[in-house]
């Protein structure tokens, strides 16, 4: 049986991962990696080659690079790579129906929840910050709608307490990468059974907006825990820090400990420290900080930063809050 031609399109280290087993995969090759085009990245804002792009070179894969799939010369040029599949993870670009109706077998895509929770952007970080005890990774065949596909091939993942957005990403990265490409198999074997999704269970996991990366210490412990290990490590727990007479400094927060603990302070409120953590007051309970990173400074202890930027305030120090 001739190997399947496989075009693959992702962005990030989890499409990277995708791309390393399938590129791996005996039973197919993969002629192109498409990837969103290189963006500033870092403080330099030095231009920063896409993950899977940086992969593909390694391996040695042409990679393409188009800004959208709206010119008629970029749907041409993939028609003309004859593939048999498309193999999409985390892409980050829409495509149109006259891209997905060119492969031979169909556009597949590797997606980070059990469909249909979770549709769109932003599916692994909306679990963590919503609290979820399980979630998985869905292979789906794609359709013009957002995420709505059959699905060939699901499976569940435990989200730990501690885990974050970056752990859970590893994780399903794992997990999507064999099931892609046992999926790969199971089309090149003309065996694949094809489930449709309930539209009724659906729900939709938007981009996390700017607003959103800040903290809002109005919520209970658990639920400030939950939202700062969803932001973590990208784009980030944000908040704050308001001191009479002192200039608003921005920070960023590590995953912390929520504490059963009562207070009378407003929510935000720097209450103190203890145990090596930093105490800010919730709408129920305190929030314990042990990793801050002040602005234009690097990642430090809580410890480091009473030492360094509260130092002889009186207690409470201060309130978190949101930008505004």
């Amino acid at each position: 049986m001739e190997k399947l031609r496989i075009v693959f399109m992702g962005t990030p280290d989890f499409a990277a991962a995708i791309l390393k087993a399938v590129a791996a995969w005996e039973g197919g090759e993969v002629v192109a990696v498409y990837t969103q085009p290189d963006r500033p990245a870092g403080r330099g804002k030095k231009l920063m080659a896409p993950a899977a792009k940086q992969l593909a070179q390694e391996l040695g894969i042409p990679v393409y690079q188009p800004q959208n799939f709206r010119s008629d010369a970029d749907v041409e040029q993939l028609a003309a790579l004859r593939p048999d599949v498309l193999v999409v993870a985390a892409y980050g670009l829409l495509l149109p129906q006259r891209v997905l109706d060119i492969p031979v077998f169909g556009p597949f895509n590797v997606h980070g929840s059990l469909l249909p929770q979770y549709r769109g952007a932003a599916p692994i970080q909306r679990a963590v910050m919503n609290g979820d005890a399980i979630t998985g990774v869905t292979i789906m065949r794609m359709e013009a709608g957002l995420d709505s596909g059959p699905m060939l091939l699901q499976q569940a993942v435990t989200i730990e307490p501690e885990d974050t957005a970056g752990t859970l990403f590893d994780e399903l990265a794992e997990h999507g990468a064999r099931l892609m490409v046992g999926a790969l198999g199971m089309i090149s074997e003309g065996r694949v059974a094809l489930v449709p999704q309930n539209a009724e269970k659906a729900t939709h996991a938007a981009k996390i907006s700017p607003a959103e990366e800040y903290v809002d210490w109005s919520l209970p412990a658990a639920e400030v825990h939950n939202r700062i290990r969803g932001l973590t490590p990208a784009p980030g727990a944000k908040s704050v820090l308001r001191i009479e007479g002192r200039e608003p400094l921005a920070l960023r927060l590590g995953p912390g400990r929520p504490m059963d603990m009562r207070h009378g302070a407003a929510p935000g409120t720097l209450l103190g420290m203890e145990d090596g953590e930093l105490l800010v007051a919730c709408g129920s309970g305190v929030y314990g900080i042990s990793r801050i990173r002040p602005a234009g400074k690097g990642t430090m202890s809580a410890a480091d930063f009473r030492n360094g930027r509260l130092r002889g305030l009186p207690e409470p120090w201060g309130v978190l809050g949101g930008r505004d």
